[in-house]
Order: structure tokens, then C-alpha cells, then sequence
């Protein structure tokens, strides 16, 4: 492991300046807030940074803070404490349980929620470095290689799997993500943030590496809307979503008024599901149109030589997640 410096900012306009300064001056720069993900990149070499920008320092990016038309999350909270927190528990269900699923105690104590949503991918070939797309090369090994856990939509050219549990949350709730930079502050709806591997194969997202997320914004949360998470996994901890879902529903008098469903571990970004979604409006979610409801999600499934078994799986957490949440009092 190469020497790096250690930046220690006051606050996050002082964070932007140090990125931009390093890049200015050639040098390579990374964000530091749990640093989970950053530490396993740099012990399997897959970066070698010169500065680590450390934000553990600047007060206030860890907080839940309850305001007049929004609730904000700070991109440092961690995920132990976003799933606990009573507010996100009672009023965004499906966060706090896709916070909770995220791998272990240990990694949940330090691990952030922006860290979680901005982590990179965790395919075998990325992360041993071979010369694939994402190690900035031309060929994606999973197309042909060991693909078990990989893409069966959005694939192409790279067919990774976004390895995030809270963005799907983030997603189905229409949350927004304040992003700085340089240039100021945006902010950009969770549904837009991530891109597909054609729009730039070595990225997973739109930040800039001079840009920062520093936290999320949820809508107000509606009286009569129920939500959870449902994840399927390999093995009990410590690891990634095969097939999970995130499901939002407004449900009156047993009839679904709206739904938003997410899919995670089956595209290289959340995948939305927008036609079963109409399906269900003015609906009530009986057995049987949850069942259409979960073949009406694999449409348009291409699965490689070895995932064909998450077409099936997609089916039924599809269905089970509909059923369990429609039966909510």
C-alpha cells in the first residue's frame, strides 16, 4: 500500500476544495466516511489513492431532521442508526428495512448510507482485478464467464448488479439526492442518479469525482401508505441481495389507490417496475393478482448462462412481497 495524506475538513465546502485541489495538482483523491467499501478497494489494489478526504469530522451529515414538506437524512448516518431511528421506522418502513438487511452488525455500525449507495460493484472479475470494463478494459468476463449473480436486465456492455439495499428503498420513495460540487449544489431525484453501464461503463452513478453526496431528501409520508423490503440472499450475512424488492403501497379500504415496486440484484441499477405498477391500480391484491403481477415483472428478463433461476425467483418475490404487504392492516 502506496502513502497517502490524510485531509481532515472543517466543513463540506472545505471537502469540495481538497478534491478539486488534488485533481488540479494530478493527484487522485477519495471520500472517506464509514470507508468499508474504500478499504477492501484499496486492499485488493484496486485503487491506490494520494489524499483520503476524511467528512467524519464535519457536524451535522448524520442526523434525521423532520421539517415542514421533507425529511432529512444525512449521507452519514450510519445504516444501524438509520434503521433505529424511529421516524424512518414508522414512516419509511422499506428504508429502515433495507438499512437493517445491509450485512453485518459490524459493517452496520460504521457503514453510511451514502457510502452504501455509492459503493461499487461487487462482481468477482471487478474486484480481482482482471482488465474488465469496469477496471477501465474492454470486455465484460461475466457475458461468458461466472455470471451466477449477475444482470438479467440493463445488462451491456457490463452486466454487473448494483450492490446497494437502500437505493431501491430510495428509489420507490421518490427520495432526492443533494449532490455538491464546485459549481454549487443540485440535486438530482434517486431515479436519475444511477446510470447503466452503456451510458458510461465505469461508473455507477452520475457524481462527478470532484462532487459529494451529502444527503437525502424524503417526500412527506402519506397516511394510508405501507411499505417493507424483502430480500433473498445466498447465505444468512454478509453479503449481497440475489432478488430483493422494494414496494410501496397506498392501500384504501383493501384497494391499491398507488404503487411503486423496485427491484435490486437483478440490474446494474434499481430497476423499476412501472407496468406491474399499473396493474395494481384500483386493484385489490388478491393471490391471484399477485401472481400476474409477478410474471408481468420478468418481462423483458435476459438472463445469462448461469442466472436463469433468478427469472423464477423475481416471480416469486414479486408475488410473496405483494401478498405479505397487501395483507397489512
Amino acid at each position: 500500500m502506496k502513502a497517502f495524506a490524510n485531509a481532515n475538513p472543517r466543513d463540506l465546502r472545505e471537502a469540495v476544495a481538497l478534491l478539486r485541489r488534488a485533481g488540479e495538482q494530478g493527484r487522485s483523491a477519495s471520500i472517506v466516511g464509514g470507508g468499508s467499501d474504500l478499504l477492501g478497494m484499496v486492499k485488493e489494489r484496486l485503487v491506490a489513492p494520494d489524499v483520503l478526504v476524511n467528512l467524519k469530522a464535519i457536524n451535522g451529515l448524520d442526523q434525521v431532521a423532520a421539517q415542514a414538506d421533507e425529511v432529512k437524512i444525512g449521507g452519514l448516518i450510519t445504516l444501524d442508526a438509520l434503521s433505529c431511528d424511529p421516524l424512518i421506522r414508522s414512516l419509511y418502513t422499506v428504508l429502515a428495512e433495507a438499512a437493517e438487511s445491509v450485512g453485518t452488525p459490524q459493517i452496520r455500525n460504521v457503514g453510511t448510507l451514502a457510502g452504501n449507495v455509492c459503493q461499487r460493484p461487487w462482481c468477482w472479475y471487478f474486484r480481482n482485478g482482471f482488465p474488465c470494463l469496469k477496471n477501465g478494459g474492454n470486455f465484460c468476463y461475466a457475458a461468458a464467464g461466472e455470471n451466477q449473480f449477475h444482470a438479467i436486465f440493463g445488462g451491456g456492455p457490463s452486466y454487473i448488479v448494483h450492490p446497494s439495499d437502500t437505493a431501491p428503498a430510495l428509489v420507490v420513495l421518490d427520495a432526492e439526492f443533494r449532490v455538491l460540487g464546485p459549481s454549487g449544489e443540485r440535486v438530482v431525484s434517486a431515479g436519475e442518479f444511477f446510470t447503466l453501464p452503456r451510458v458510461d461503463p465505469l461508473r455507477e452513478n452520475v457524481l462527478a469525482k470532484d462532487e459529494l453526496l451529502v444527503a437525502v431528501h424524503l417526500p412527506p409520508a402519506r397516511r394510508r401508505v405501507r411499505s417493507t423490503y424483502h430480500k433473498v440472499l445466498d447465505r444468512e450475512a454478509w453479503t449481497h441481495a440475489v432478488v430483493s424488492a422494494a414496494v410501496v403501497l397506498d392501500v384504501d379500504q383493501q384497494v391499491c389507490r398507488s404503487a411503486r415496486i423496485v427491484l435490486g440484484g437483478v440490474a446494474p441499477i434499481p430497476w423499476r417496475l412501472p407496468k406491474v405498477e399499473a396493474m395494481l391500480l384500483g386493484q385489490r391484491i388478491t393471490p391471484e393478482l399477485a401472481a400476474m403481477a409477478g410474471e408481468a415483472a420478468v418481462e423483458g428478463a435476459n438472463p445469462l448462462a448461469k442466472n436463469g433461476y433468478k427469472v423464477p425467483l423475481t416471480k416469486a418475490v414479486v408475488r410473496r412481497t405483494l401478498l405479505s404487504l397487501g395483507a397489512r392492516a
